[in-house]
């Protein structure tokens, strides 16, 4: 649901400090679920945030890396408190 959502959102952003146009992007489902799996282990999700965060006022170029900085802080935030959530539950059950 969630990389439907950022499928959704930043679909327009081609590249960054981590996104890529070839592999790390937000273009399709596939590379949105694999790039979102990989954010969940908490490799660069920060970076990745603030790739989809810049702005006009930013000076960022439309249609290659202007994102929208409100809800990129949100989504991304949202998505890493859920995903440790998961894995620390996870882990617990596993120690249980």
């Amino acid at each position: 649901m969630m990389a439907v959502l950022v499928n959704f959102m930043f679909n327009n952003i081609l590249e960054g400090d981590v996104i890529d146009p070839d592999y790390k992007n937000f273009r399709d489902f596939t590379n949105s679920f694999v790039l979102l799996f990989a954010l969940s282990t908490g490799e660069d999700w920060n970076k990745v945030m603030f790739d989809c965060s810049r702005e006009a006022s930013d000076g960022c170029i439309e249609g290659i890396n202007c994102g929208n900085k409100v809800f990129a802080y949100g989504f991304f935030v949202i998505l890493i408190l859920v995903c440790s959530y998961v894995m620390l539950n996870l882990f617990i059950l596993v120690i249980i």
